[in-house]
């Protein structure tokens, strides 16, 4: 039997109901399967693995496959829901039929979420094989770059696309912009997965504050991911909490990492009547929302080539390490780092509806937040 929404609410809000109702469900999903994944992994021995040569990391006896229920839920949303679109988009309109007046736009975007669920299926393996046995890292980021690119330039998933009638190579600029941010963001989130609750935190934090901005500028494609991505990854972050019962792994962190990554690029998009902003700096919204994991990503990479040593070799100075060794207990740097990625974040929601000065207070106010960091992490002692 066939359960429609209410039709006494109007278009927006009944989306908006469904969106949120996905946001419960994979929240659910993603605890019963976290609950399973946690005694499985203990069964058949898919425990915390070795990190790269030279990584002087202290195994524990936990299983890291908690990536499963994080990306499946991902994967199946974004395939069967592409595949129904296409496949039969009047049942779907049965079922929900405020989807009636959005057909048009989720009928469009179906060929570029099948796409998007095979890769983050494709990363999602590499990230499982990675776990159990280490891969190197040039094919590793050989192959985020080729699934970037085939998004970027395959399915028009992309940046700035309005350079492309501004430079002689057209769309060759933001294709290469786009892939350049898939791939700094899916290693930005991969890094970040170095501390119990720490990657699984910051991701609920800015996946809701993604999603709210995208139920904002009514871009129910991209809110609907972001329900999935945030609800499965926060039924995980109950098992993942210090101490953690289970990890989340490469599988998990990359798949988590291109979503983020490919949810930006189409939430900054903009046309007529759909979008976040008319104004410039709304492009930037992505930078500030993603701070802390950039901030990250950049500091640890400077570091490790400052020290002659490869910037994919895993060790214990990311600025979560630094914050503990300055005094914090690990729960408290965790906590520090959640709350942190919650002011950049709202300051990213708000900034495409800011007036260009408020913008640049914004700007000052995001600086301001990452010095406060920085002085945090790097001090010394009076």
């Amino acid at each position: 039997m066939e359960v429609a929404l209410s039709t006494d609410f109007g278009h927006d809000e009944a989306v908006t109901f469904l969106v949120l109702s996905l946001l419960v469900v994979s929240a659910i999903v993603g605890c019963l399967m976290t609950a399973a994944l946690c005694r499985i992994g203990l069964k058949v021995g898919t425990l915390d693995s070795p990190g790269g040569a030279g990584d002087a990391k202290v195994l524990r006896p936990v299983p890291n496959i908690g990536g499963i229920a994080v990306a499946w839920p991902l994967i199946l949303f974004l395939g069967l829901g592409g595949v129904l679109v296409l496949v039969c988009p009047q049942w779907l309109v049965g079922l929900v039929p405020s989807l009636e007046t959005w057909l048009p736009r989720l009928e469009a975007s179906a060929p570029m979420a099948i796409a998007f669920g095979v890769a983050a299926g494709l990363l999602h393996i590499v990230g499982l094989i990675d776990d159990r046995r280490e891969l190197k890292p040039w094919p590793k980021l050989a192959i985020q770059i080729a699934i970037a690119l085939t998004l970027s330039w395959g399915f028009d998933i992309r940046l700035l696309q309005t350079l492309d009638d501004t430079f002689i190579a057209g769309a060759a600029l933001s294709i290469l912009l786009t892939t350049a941010w898939i791939v700094v963001v899916t290693n930005a989130m991969n890094f970040l997965d170095n501390m119990d609750g720490l990657t699984g935190g910051v991701t609920v934090v800015a996946g809701s504050i993604l999603m709210v901005t995208a139920l904002v500028g009514e871009q129910w494609f991209v809110a609907a991911t972001l329900a999935v991505l945030t609800g499965s990854t926060l039924g995980f972050l109950l098992f993942n909490l210090p101490p953690a019962r289970i990890f989340l792994g490469d599988g998990g962190s990359l798949v988590i990492g291109l979503a983020l990554a490919v949810l930006t690029v189409r939430i900054t998009y903009v046309e007529e009547g759909v979008g976040t902003s008319s104004a410039w700096y709304g492009v930037l919204m992505p930078l500030a929302v993603l701070a802390i994991p950039l901030y990250d990503l950049i500091g640890v990479t400077l570091l490790r080539l400052r020290q002659g040593r490869h910037p994919f070799q895993g060790d214990k100075q990311h600025f979560s390490h630094r914050l503990v060794k300055r005094g914090l207990s690990p729960r408290r740097a965790v906590l520090i780092i959640w709350m942190l990625a919650g002011v950049t974040g709202v300051i990213g929601m708000l900034l495409p509806g800011m007036e260009p000065w408020q913008a640049a207070v914004a700007a000052g106010q995001l600086a301001f937040v990452l010095c406060i960091l920085a002085v945090l992490e790097t001090g010394t002692s009076a």
